[in-house]
């Protein structure tokens, strides 16, 4: 009987397909009309009603709002993988942590080391990070033929190792710590936290 996790890679498979399409001519966009490219993400898309009005670039939405329904979805489906799936047993999910750690750590390094000294040594973390987008498109185009626990221990490999960059962008590359948006999602937090608890089942 195939779980979720497997259901969901293989409706994705178109999806993988046209993400990889898509990064190619983004690649070939940005290297040859790098200009008309950069005026595209920065174009302003929004919603205006009377005096109300939210208007941001094209790349404030993508990175803002899609990502936040593509994490959701991911963040869901690993849940339930740690609660009642392949990532339930403690050594199991172990694995990918532990691999995450290390795909953070050993590029991390190996950048440190080349750039040593250099304009670029600053940027030692930007190799540390696994892009979790292409990892499920990967992922998706492999689709059934690839083991389930193979599925699960990348997906979740991408995420730790997605999430231990986000930690290090804000240990040692913050400035200024704005409170206010910070205590808002520590108060959004707390209320999930409880939902939860509370035995909160419905996505809404």
């Amino acid at each position: 009987m195939a779980t979720a996790f497997q259901r969901f890679a293989k409706l994705e498979g178109s999806s993988g397909i046209l993400l990889f399409v898509c990064a190619l001519t983004a690649l070939t966009w940005a290297n040859v009309e790098p200009d008309s490219y950069h005026h595209l993400l920065e174009m302003p898309v929004g919603l205006r009603l009377g005096d109300f009005q939210m208007v941001k670039s094209l790349h404030y939405w993508v990175n803002d709002g899609l990502m936040a329904v593509f994490f959701l979805v991911v963040g869901m489906e690993m849940k339930r993988e740690v609660l009642v799936g392949e990532l339930a047993a403690p050594k199991k999910a172990m694995l990918p942590i532990v691999a995450a750690v290390g795909g953070v750590v050993v590029p991390a390094l190996l950048y440190a080391l080349l750039n040593l000294g250099g304009p670029g040594a600053s940027g030692w973390a930007i190799p540390a990070a696994t892009d979790i987008a292409f990892a499920l498109g990967v992922l998706a185009l492999i689709g059934s033929r690839a083991p389930a626990s193979l599925q699960i221990f990348l997906a979740a490999l991408a995420i730790v190792d997605d999430l231990a960059a986000v930690v290090i962008i804000a240990l040692f590359y913050t400035q200024d710590i704005v409170w206010p948006p910070l205590g808002w999602a520590g108060l959004i937090l707390t209320i999930l936290l409880v939902l939860n608890l509370q035995g909160a089942r419905h996505l809404s």
